[in-house]
């Protein structure tokens, strides 16, 4: 092999962490009147605690009506009990004066009533410790005479057409910054500040012409369920990586190339965040070269319980028509990657579908990473298949804590064609063992979903074109297939406790009492008025936790694909909850596209629940 490359071997500051916070720190989290108290809350937890990102307060201001601007940032998984927050605005450009009268202690929001809107305005928060305040947070500016609307936009370069956007802190600040695929030919990918400045651009080089979604080249990436890239900061040092698969021709954003003479060898690749240059590399292994190179699903899994690894979904297909399929996980050091072990499912019945999810479904600190048909242990063996119950292939499945009355997680999902009429079931995440299932005739059931939607009863509803159940008691609580929601995305977004949806550029709300079709839900925000477009899947390019304070946001690109439009809340909530980007089940589905799902924290999220415990983790130590 010959590598053209420019290598630099970039001096790394070991690993920081406040022992003081991790030990000692308190989270002031959950609604503020929780109820009954939830099995898991008051267990002491005795692994070591997770790192995960140093995030800031991701402030977030947006002209909510002709006279208000609603304010609202991030309460930390490790912020300590009872902590509250002072708003302050500068107008103009003048000195920051406090809005509040009192410290604030509910939701981590504000609206302000008295800004002049005719002139810039910047926020920013100053957290409150034992009636002292600290530090205030960065700002955010809110232009001039700005549209009224739940919007941020983020300016692009001119491009190609954008399929999905992946963040993560490639500066250090404490925000998160944007990478943005190009579906061009060749592709691209391209990595932006979290204000809009470019930073580099990665040219996936002629093996991504080929953009079948079946069969891909060896470096394309984001077709079909494939998406070959994520984002994360893998070495703990306060700084995100991109991780991405290559091969031959592809150019990195220092402008070093990597060549290799065989078109179907393949190389996990660990970018630098903040140059797009090549950190380290890692081969993928030949084990089923013969039938051409490996399309690839890429995420984050915390398999020894403290540190991310980056873990991958391969799969080729045989001149039988048959499938291949590899699954593998690598460890960046900062210094190295290395591949921790692969598992091949040759001839083992372990049904796969088109997203992966990494979770600790057992709840001992560890991850697993999970199929809709089976899961493998974090050292990568097979802990359960769900094939003996009869489960198949199929699109979609979700796993949370569905009942809050019940210990562990639960996972639902659908089947694609079933020979024995399997249509949906749910069952327990530890152990795979099945506790409901519908049958029907074989149906292709391309679509499920799971969330708090009927606030009448405990836990959440799942649903995919058979009715709307009530998970945990397995009630049909909407029969009428037509006026049940539309089985596509959720997310947080009115403030409430219960899940909007997010269907075709609608966010709508679900009336379970006064039900209305399907395609005439409750309107909270149609996304085209805004001048978004769907991405190439049909919705948005992201649906995360990524400003402001839990809800969640969905981000699109508008038409000419130079700028990101970012749907925010504009609507105000006493509810205190912790980022969900600090909750690690949420954040490591963060990481996995596949076809876009939900995302869902390890603790139940919904109408009656109770104060979430507070996170296992650390902050990433700054690298300076």
């Amino acid at each position: 092999m010959h590598m053209k490359l420019r290598w630099r071997a970039a001096h790394r500051v070991p690993l920081t962490i406040s022992a003081a916070l991790a030990v000692c720190a308190t989270v002031a989290a959950g609604p503020a009147n929780p109820v009954s108290p939830d099995a898991t809350a008051g267990d002491a937890r005795i692994q070591a605690a997770r790192v995960m990102e140093n995030l800031g307060r991701g402030v977030v201001a947006v002209r909510s009506s002709s006279t208000q601007v609603l304010v609202s940032w991030r309460l930390l998984g490790l912020d300590p009990e009872g902590i509250g927050f002072n708003v302050y605005r500068s107008t103009g450009g003048a000195a920051y004066v406090k809005l509040n009268s009192g410290v604030l202690t509910g939701g981590t929001n504000y609206t302000d009533n008295t800004a002049d809107l005719t002139r810039s305005n910047s926020y920013r928060v100053a957290p409150v410790v034992g009636g002292q305040e600290q530090a205030p947070s960065g700002a955010f500016t809110l232009t001039a005479n700005h549209a009224q609307e739940p919007v941020v936009r983020v300016p692009l370069r001119s491009g190609g057409p954008v399929k999905f956007v992946w963040v993560g802190d490639l500066d250090g600040d404490g925000e998160y910054d944007y990478v943005v695929d190009r579906q061009t030919s060749p592709q691209k990918l391209e990595a932006y500040s979290s204000r809009g400045q470019f930073l580099w651009e990665v040219d996936l080089g002629p093996n991504s012409q080929n953009q079948d979604n079946i069969e891909p080249g060896s470096s394309a990436i984001d077709l079909g369920h494939w998406d070959g890239v994520t984002v994360y900061d893998f070495d703990s040092d306060g700084r995100a990586e991109v991780a991405l698969r290559i091969a031959d021709g592809v150019t990195f954003g220092d402008g070093a190339t990597w060549t290799h003479a065989d078109d179907s060898r393949q190389f996990m690749a660990v970018l630098d965040g903040r140059t797009g240059a090549l950190r380290n590399w890692s081969a993928v292994p030949t084990t089923y070269l013969g039938d051409g190179p490996m399309a690839a699903r890429l995420g984050v899994a915390y398999l020894n319980g403290t540190t991310p690894s980056l873990v991958a979904y391969m799969k080729n297909r045989r001149d039988d028509g048959a499938f291949n399929l590899m699954m593998g996980a690598w460890k960046f050091t900062g210094s190295a990657l290395r591949q921790e072990w692969t598992w091949s499912r040759g001839s083992q019945n372990a049904p796969d579908g088109h997203n992966t999810r990494a979770i600790d479904v057992n709840g001992d600190g560890t991850d697993e990473v999970a199929e809709i048909g089976f899961v493998l242990n974090g050292d990568g063996s097979l802990r359960y298949s769900m094939a003996p119950q009869g489960i198949i292939h199929g699109d979609r499945f979700h796993i949370a804590d569905m009942d809050p009355g019940r210990p562990g997680l639960e996972g639902y999902g659908v089947q694609q064609d079933n020979p024995s009429g399997l249509l949906e079931y749910y069952y327990d995440a530890a152990n795979g063992s099945v506790i409901w299932r519908h049958n029907g005739g074989p149906a292709d059931v391309g679509r499920g979903m799971a969330g708090d939607v009927d606030p009448r009863f405990p836990g959440m509803e799942v649903w995919s074109f058979s009715g709307l159940y009530n998970a945990p008691t397995n009630r049909l609580t909407e029969p009428n297939t037509s006026l049940r929601p539309w089985p596509q995305l959720g997310l947080w977004w009115d403030g409430d406790l219960t899940m909007e949806l997010l269907n075709s550029g609608k966010i709508e709300k679900w009336d379970p009492q006064n039900p209305t079709a399907s395609g005439s839900l409750p309107r909270l925000v149609s996304t085209w008025n805004h001048g978004a477009v769907t991405a190439a899947q049909g919705g948005p390019t992201l649906v995360g936790d990524i400003l402001g304070d839990w809800r969640e946001e969905a981000v699109y690109s508008n038409a000419s694909h130079n700028e990101l439009i970012i749907f925010t809340t504009n609507q105000p909530t006493n509810t205190r909850l912790y980022t969900l980007a600090h909750n690690p089940a949420y954040r490591n589905a963060m990481t996995f596209k596949g076809y876009m799902q939900s995302h869902h924290p390890d603790y139940f999220l919904g109408a009656g629940m109770s104060r979430p415990p507070r996170p296992n983790i650390a902050y990433a130590g700054s690298a300076g």
